[in-house]
């Protein structure tokens, strides 16, 4: 978890504000094991699923002005020292050698300042309740699912591609009209 400012302060006239920052830490495994879209990419190519979740994310992270951080497991790979790295804005972090998704998230819960806002998505019950006894909020596989399909629906008229419209005129009258116009100009 990069450490820098906790908070940002803005001073006006009257007072000072803190901004505090909001956290979403994702369970990914257990997010593309509970979302069908990302079920079935997983049968197919599990690097597709991940990419996808993250691609997800990375959106859902520009819109809402989270800090998303994503971890997926790799304690049962043999060797495996973990790695972290940012993508797309998103931190993903994949564990090390016989350390659980589950524990890296309550390291992770733990690490951030009491009074910022940590949300943690993921439906495994039992991390559920431990990440909410550190204070954190947690958030359903699908209730993160209709969170990110209601923030992009709301914030979609502002990324919808517009349709070109030309001001030419030419380009805007009936096709037969013109025939006519451009054989008035012609005879003249």
């Amino acid at each position: 978890l990069c450490r820098k400012s906790p908070y940002r302060l803005f001073r006006s006239e009257k007072r000072r504000q803190i901004i505090m920052k909001e956290y979403l830490i994702v369970d990914g495994y257990n997010i593309i094991g509970a979302w069908p879209e990302l079920q079935e990419l997983k049968e197919n190519n599990l690097e597709h699923a991940r990419a996808r979740l993250i691609e997800i994310l990375a959106v859902h992270a520009a819109l809402s002005k989270r800090k998303v951080i994503v971890v997926f497991d790799a304690y049962q790979v043999k060797k495996n020292n973990g790695s972290q790295e940012v993508i797309q804005g998103i931190e993903v972090i994949y564990t090390k050698e016989n350390v659980t998704a589950d524990m890296a998230i309550e390291r992770l819960t733990a690490q951030i300042p009491k009074h910022e806002k940590v949300y943690v998505a993921t439906s495994d019950r039992l991390q559920q309740e431990t990440i909410w006894g550190k204070g954190a909020f947690r958030i359903s596989a699908m209730e993160l699912k209709r969170e990110i399909d209601m923030t992009t629906q709301e914030h979609k008229p502002h990324y919808e591609p517009k349709v070109y419209v030309s001001n030419r005129l030419e380009d805007r009258i009936d096709p037969e009209v013109r025939r006519k116009l451009e054989m008035i100009s012609r005879k003249s």
